[in-house]
């Protein structure tokens, strides 16, 4: 039986035994754990990715060995050496991402007795740094968010685009995903359903209502045609916005605002959090407000929180 579960098209030279088992094990995390679309997208290319190489050695991908799956680890990281800057580097954080889907693809094989044994249960975890997330000031938001005009189309969506990311904490697929009957602007509040389909409400303030009320009385009909759907945030041909376009459009306005530093999709969800720790909100509060399964994830807020203060103290304190 054919699943229904996101698909992707079969990778160029990649064995039929081996594309086979990555979609079972794809459909698997897909029926059972809910796994985002992305996520299963990126388990299949390192999993085909995988694949390729142990052909080349002459081994399936549900036969290898840990010494193999050591060597494509070994293979992987001096590519990337030799490669230099032409491509991103296998990072220990690359690493770690390989040997959980290897665990998991493994670990998957074991317990429906497709194997014996798991060959990545002797794998070593790389140390990983935690990288603090890049965030905005106070000012540096106010900037930004008063960068798109205030009248036409454009100006209306975009304005309205960054304040709900920043008034709410919204990740970019949920943004460029929201539908109108997820917004309840009589009450304020978005619904969402987040990873792993969890579903949570969140407020989203004043400005943030008034500029998405603007948006769609005065602006989305413009765009507006038989590709829209319920979508609330659109493009020019009238389709869904995508996380590039929105990438591109936070760019453009940061570029007009005078922010020089580098930004990521999710600039605006990270000042979001940042700035409720700053001003004294409960960690479990933004916890349940970014819809983060572990408290841990939202830990790392703090730890930005507590640089900022250390960075202001440094450069405003006389005896600093």
């Amino acid at each position: 039986m054919k699943s229904d579960s996101p698909a992707s098209p079969r990778p160029d030279a990649l064995d039929p035994a081996d594309h086979a088992g990555i979609e079972r094990f794809a459909d698997m995390l897909w029926l059972e754990h809910g796994l985002a679309r992305n996520s299963l997208s990126a388990y299949r290319s390192d999993l085909a990715l995988l694949a390729r190489w142990l052909r080349a050695q002459g081994r399936p991908l549900d036969g290898a060995g840990t010494a193999e799956l050591k060597g494509y680890l070994a293979h992987r990281t001096d590519r990337a050496r030799r490669q230099g800057q032409q491509r991103q580097p296998f990072s220990a954080r690359s690493q770690a991402r390989f040997i959980t889907v290897c665990r998991r693809y493994y670990g998957w094989l074991v317990r429906e007795r497709l194997r014996g044994d798991d060959p990545s249960a002797h794998l070593e975890m790389p140390r990983l740094g935690r990288a603090l997330p890049k965030t905005l000031s106070l000012e540096q938001i106010d900037h930004l968010l008063a960068a798109p005009p205030a009248e036409g189309a454009l100006g209306l969506r975009d304005r309205a685009m960054l304040e709900l990311m920043y008034a709410s904490g919204l990740r970019v697929s949920e943004l460029v995903k929201l539908r109108r009957d997820e917004l309840n602007l009589e009450h304020g509040v978005v619904r969402l359903v987040g990873k792993g389909g969890k579903e949570r409400m969140v407020p989203m303030g004043e400005p943030a209502m008034e500029a998405v009320k603007s948006w769609l009385r005065h602006g989305r009909p413009e765009f507006a045609g038989d590709k829209s759907g319920d979508a609330v945030f659109l493009g020019r041909r009238g389709e869904a916005m995508t996380r590039q376009n929105f990438w591109l459009l936070i760019k453009r306005h940061a570029l007009q605002a005078g922010i020089a530093a580098k930004l990521s999709p999710h600039t605006l969800r990270h000042a979001f959090a940042t700035h409720l720790l700053e001003h004294g909100a409960d960690l479990r509060a933004v916890q349940t407000l970014l819809g983060h399964a572990d408290l841990s994830t939202t830990q790392i807020y703090t730890h930005v929180a507590r640089a900022r203060l250390k960075q202001l103290h440094a450069k405003h304190h006389p005896r600093a």
